[in-house]
């Protein structure tokens, strides 16, 4: 008898889990763009798992933009470039290399967002940048509202841009950093990393206020070097990295 697959746990997440599955043989090519996924029947004998429950995961690898449905023949995987959505599987964030790769996209999009914010944000962007600023510093600094402030921030210098694809991308990329921030607070003395990680802010948000294109750069630059060793990534690329 066929051994099935050992991901299926919980019945409750059983449609993500093969999901999750699927789209990490799709991203490492064990199944390659153009090809057909197998059909129903056969991934619900492989996982063990209903037709149903196959169902609703080819139905997220769709949405994901992973695969493309073609009536009567059945589901194909999509080339990376021709994805219409931006996924990032936070399963794969648990493997460090991947959790450096994400803080290394997230350098690149952030440092070039505060320095173009820095020459255009106006005076309500500032307001709304400060706002966020002094709830991370507030009452809530203990919090997980400052969490949600935190966040807030780095989406309000992406809106400062005035670039509307900046923003959709920053704040995506955001909420995938999420969950590395609670893992920050809970393996780092909570008071030493509020007041770091406020003061770094503090130095973005100072240099926005002085239209200082280079020092906001410079200034987030510093920051998610600084997240990034938080939760024990070092990050490896060289881009600006003048001192």
């Amino acid at each position: 008898m066929k051994q099935r697959s050992s991901i299926i746990g919980s019945v409750e997440a059983l449609p993500h889990r093969v999901a999750s599955h699927l789209s990490r043989e799709i991203e490492g090519g064990d199944i390659i763009p153009g090809a057909r996924l197998p059909t129903e029947s056969q991934l619900a004998d492989k996982f063990g798992v209903s037709r149903n429950v196959v169902r609703e995961a080819i139905a997220q690898l769709r949405a994901d933009g992973m695969v493309e449905a073609r009536q009567g023949v059945g589901a194909f995987v999509m080339a990376p470039e021709q994805r219409t959505a931006i996924r990032i599987d936070r399963e794969a964030l648990k493997d460090q290399r991947n959790m450096e790769q994400l803080f290394e996209l997230r350098s690149i999009l952030e440092t070039e967002s505060a320095t173009l914010a820095a020459t255009r944000c106006a005076s309500d962007d500032l307001d709304a940048i400060k706002a966020a600023l002094d709830r991370m510093g507030g009452e809530e600094r203990w919090e997980d509202g400052s969490i949600e402030a935190d966040l807030l921030f780095h989406r309000a210098i992406a809106r400062a841009t005035g670039n509307g694809y900046i923003y959709t991308f920053i704040s995506f990329v955001c909420e995938q950093i999420r969950q590395s921030i609670h893992y920050a607070r809970l393996t780092n003395p909570l008071h030493d990393l509020v007041e770091v990680n406020v003061a770094e802010h503090v130095r973005i948000y100072d240099a926005l206020a002085a239209h200082d294109p280079q020092a906001a750069g410079e200034a987030m630059r510093r920051h998610i070097d600084g997240a990034a060793s938080r939760v024990g990534v070092e990050l490896t690329a060289k881009i600006n990295r003048g001192k």
